[in-house]
């Protein structure tokens, strides 16, 4: 079964807490960890490379906090999963060049089939998704508190 990692639903779990909860505000990690209980050293980690990747923006000060570097509509999980592997480092055992017959020339082709039909989905899911999964789910926000229409 293909299982992802806990990096991987902890920068989900991120990204999406600060799509639905932070409005136009910058949200801090200690709130995100509180909300998600991701632990707060490990979730800076995946923060901190989430905004080298260009989904978060970082912002510093006592108000600073982590907010989208682009609207929801426009991140998509296959961004953050592919952000992740990024910083997960590591080889893709599919991708080594070793091995018998059967798994170079049937197993892996199958396997890599599969992973690009599972990016492609991922690719079609965006933040708003699931902002709106949440809502229609009864998750309570008061993000459009915190929403600033000033320009």
């Amino acid at each position: 079964m293909l299982h992802p990692s806990k990096r991987l639903l902890f920068a989900i779990e991120a990204v999406l807490d600060i799509a639905y909860y932070g409005g136009s505000q910058p949200v801090q990690s200690g709130e995100i960890s509180g909300r998600q209980g991701i632990p707060r050293r490990y979730l800076e980690q995946v923060l901190q490379h989430l905004v080298r990747a260009g989904i978060l923006a970082g912002h510093r000060g006592p108000k600073g906090g982590y907010m989208l570097a682009k609207e929801r509509r426009r991140i998509s999980m296959g961004e953050i999963v592919r952000a992740v592997r990024q910083f997960e480092g590591g080889s893709d055992p599919v991708e080594t060049a070793s091995g018998s017959r059967v798994g170079l020339e049937v197993v892996r082709p199958l396997w890599r089939q599969l992973q690009l039909e599972m990016l492609a989905k991922l690719d079609a899911v965006t933040l708003e998704d699931l902002c709106n999964k949440a809502q229609t789910a009864g998750i309570r926000s008061d993000a459009h508190q915190r929403l600033d229409f000033s320009i």
